[in-house]
């Protein structure tokens, strides 16, 4: 599907028409969110037609039974689920006895936008009835961003051209399914309900995890801007409650609804006390009223924007294409609860199950910790510090010991929750991730302590995995690692793969590093670490060992370090030379003929080399490049940024500037034909990257923060801040040079363009 109904506009999603073929798209790409829950765009009113219903509860899941033909000792019992909560928006609406649905009537000048600068849904559109009544619609939700347990709707119907009445049925369904539930089991129990005048409740339970939830709806019924009462029915079952308010309404006048709904759950408030939270906070968003909490939903996105926001002038599509992936991001993680994770769909589908997986160190870290304070990425760091007993159980399941540690591929609570062998099992390198993100947050924020009081521990752990996991070949006389699936999942049970090597040996020489640095200078803080972990000389003396003498397949004609052992048996035909027809490969090939092409989904020597940029010579980089990408078919959201990063890098703007467009409009123009399944949540991250660090260049590598400016020729402009350390920093460039000005209190040192430069308090620098 082509998404090019979505209009280009510097601050907002459009979509104008209505076409029953893009709904399901649409009810990803308009979805909504405030970090703790998140809803896809369905229709308030019922609607007959083929629909995604999704709304979801941050830390909410289910262990959902694996479903695989052949079971292998090691496999995962479950795979853990974002349950599809009790849907609290519906509103049945009906005009003189007639239901109101999109899939049977005439549907005039609809439009949908999805206000970014607000976080603000509206949806309106005129229905016309066989009979010839006509009404017009607008409708307004949000989910509060202030506070977090609430959203709001207002939704009006104006009758054009007839009297007649007009009934709202608004419901709580707490019967909603999970779309991916592998036995089609309800995953919910159902404990109470409660009705109290317009407000309504509903206890449910999560099988098996036994989180409990209620739903809650609060009503509130306007006729041309004054509140009325109207005599309502009640209809309820187990599963669902639902209020009918009717009135008779003159044509013009405007009768609405505001519903006020939303969850209260058990990670954060006492089983007994869920009821007593919703309906009070339910009162406090009511007596708020809409219009209050609209306005402290703009305040709050106002203080988002003001670090997060990037400008581009010149590229209307790429201008709303970075909003869009920052203004989701900001939707799905608020970063105030170490409990929680950013799952590759967020809170917008249900595929991947709302796990956790290694996309959060590798590229969502720098937005959080670049974009917001530390601690936001700190906590991102403690989730995985939390689950470190976890990891030392997952590596136990597959036979290592003493304490080394796998992190999962997929998890909710630290268990390893995938199931296709060649991820659970092979998959590995997302240890280093683990890894690489502790360095990389420590690097940007000169935070040390988070070493030494938390994430020595990780490294430690992990290190004595990549020690047992490498085995030593006597035809080599080097450790090598073999039976791994790299980051190109279209290569599996393959031997040195080089990227996965390359962090072994880097991990466990940080392991090293950072020991001799806790011995010096933290000495009480190593004893009490060493004596936790049971480390000994001759262990340390082995990590020595094998990152000194770790394997990395290379060949000399072409100068470059092989993808792993075997690549060059394998037929070198660009990518380019396939077929459109054949594309994307993992939609028209057999799994055998990708295994055997050698078509890279996403980087992988290359994420080694966008990890260790400052380890290599610039005709390196270059060499890598021009090797790998031309085989790259880009099938992974995750691959367009990094190819874009390194390409402004070596100064291919033009092959930057593509790969961006890629990546930013992934969702928006649907390049992977899957956007009604979910956004790429994850991947959003690198779309900032491939600006902040791709086209501004900036590094922070050996504790100095450096910034390289290019601009693509498409581009009049481009702005973007950052929070560093106790700075904020704005970086502006034009064709004409770039400006840089300090908007914190003390100086801040940098490097342009290979110049130090100090920007001093409120400064602006110009170069």
């Amino acid at each position: 599907m082509n998404l090019d109904y979505i209009k280009p506009d510097d601050w907002k999603i459009i979509e104008e028409g209505f076409n029953k073929e893009h709904v399901t798209a649409s009810e990803s790409i308009f979805s909504i969110g405030n970090g703790a829950m998140g809803q896809r765009a369905n229709f308030e009113e019922d609607y007959s037609g083929e629909t995604f219903q999704g709304s979801y509860i941050g830390g909410i899941y289910y262990p959902d039974k694996t479903r695989v033909g052949w079971w292998k000792n090691g496999y995962p019992e479950y795979f853990a689920k974002v349950l599809n909560a009790p849907n609290w928006i519906g509103i049945g609406v009906k005009i003189n006895g007639k239901p109101l649905d999109l899939n049977t009537c005439k549907v005039i000048d609809f439009s949908r936008e999805l206000d970014m600068r607000n976080g603000v849904l509206t949806r309106s559109f005129i229905a016309e009835f066989d009979d010839g009544d006509m009404v017009k619609i607008l409708s307004t939700r949000f989910l509060s961003m202030d506070l977090q347990e609430i959203g709001v709707i207002k939704y009006s119907v104006t009758p054009i051209n007839f009297q007649g009445t007009i009934e709202f049925d608004p419901y709580i369904d707490a019967g909603i399914m999970n779309e991916d539930s592998n036995y089609d089991e309800f995953f919910w129990e159902i404990l109470d309900n409660k009705q109290e005048d317009n407000e309504a409740f509903i206890i449910s339970k999560t099988l098996k995890t036994g989180f409990q939830v209620c739903t809650g709806m609060k009503i509130e019924l306007i006729l041309n801007d004054y509140i009325i009462d109207v005599e309502k029915e009640s209809v309820s079952t187990d599963k669902l409650i639902k209020y009918k308010y009717k009135t008779l309404v003159n044509s013009g006048d405007t009768f609405s609804i505001v519903k006020y709904g939303g969850y209260t759950q058990s990670m954060n408030h006492p089983n007994s006390e869920l009821y007593n939270v919703s309906k009070n906070t339910l009162n406090v968003a009511a007596e708020l009223g809409f219009d209050q909490l609209l306005e402290k939903q703009q305040k709050a996105w106002d203080k988002i924007w003001d670090t997060a926001d990037i400008t581009i002038t010149g590229d209307i599509k790429a201008q709303q294409a970075i909003r869009f992936n920052i203004f989701q991001l900001n939707q799905t993680y608020s970063g105030d609860d170490s409990r929680l994770n950013i799952g590759p769909k967020g809170f917008t589908g249900e595929k991947y199950g709302g796990s956790t997986y290694w996309d959060t160190e590798a590229y969502c870290i720098p937005f959080y910790m670049s974009t917001k304070d530390k601690d936001v990425a700190r906590n991102l760091l403690l989730y995985r510090y939390n689950q470190l007993d976890k990891a030392i159980e997952n590596a136990e399941k597959l036979g290592f010991t003493n304490g080394a540690a796998l992190y999962p591929m997929v998890t909710m609570n630290g268990e390893e929750c995938h199931n296709e062998w060649e991820i659970t099992f092979e998959e590995i390198h997302r240890n280093g991730a683990m890894v690489y993100a502790i360095y990389n947050y420590v690097n940007y924020s000169g935070d040390y302590e988070y070493v030494v009081t938390h994430g020595m521990e990780v490294i430690l752990a992990i290190a004595r995995f990549w020690s047992q996991r490498a085995t030593f070949s006597g035809d080599k006389d080097q450790y090598v690692i073999l039976g791994v699936t790299g980051p190109n999942e279209y290569e599996n049970n393959i031997n040195n793969n080089w990227y996965t090597n390359y962090l072994a040996k880097w991990c466990l020489e940080y392991a090293l590093e950072n020991l001799e640095e806790i011995k010096d200078k933290y000495p009480e803080d190593y004893v009490r670490i060493i004596e936790k972990v049971a480390l000994d000389e001759t262990e340390i003396a082995n990590w020595t060992e094998v990152a000194d003498r770790m394997y990395f397949p290379y060949s000399e004609k072409y100068e470059v370090f092989l993808q792993q052992d075997g690549f060059l048996d394998k037929e070198l035909i660009p990518a380019d030379q396939l077929l459109k027809a054949d594309r994307p490969i993992n939609q028209n090939w057999s799994w055998d003929r990708i295994l055997r092409s050698p078509y890279i989904k996403q980087a992988d020597v290359l994420q080694g080399f966008y990890f260790f940029e400052n380890l290599f010579e610039q005709d390196t980089l270059e060499k890598h490049f021009d090797f790998y990408e031309p085989l790259t078919v880009h099938e992974s959201s995750l691959s367009p940024c990094v190819h874009s990063i390194l390409a402004a890098k070596i100064g291919r703007i033009d092959k930057a500037y593509e790969m961006y467009l890629r990546t930013s409009r992934l969702d928006l123009d649907d390049y992977n034909h899957e956007v009604h399944e979910g956004l790429h949540i994850t991947s959003m991250a690198g779309t900032w990257l491939s600006i902040v660090q791709g086209f501004g260049g900036m590094r922070n590598f050996n504790d100095q923060l450096s910034f390289d400016p290019v601009i693509p020729k498409n581009w009049k402009s481009y702005s973007f801040k950052i929070k560093y350390r106790d700075h904020t920093i704005k970086v502006f460039k034009n064709h004409e040079g770039c400006k840089f000005y300090n908007e914190s209190d003390t100086p801040v040192n940098i490097i342009v363009s290979g110049k130090e430069v100090t920007i001093f308090n409120q400064d602006l620098v110009i170069l």
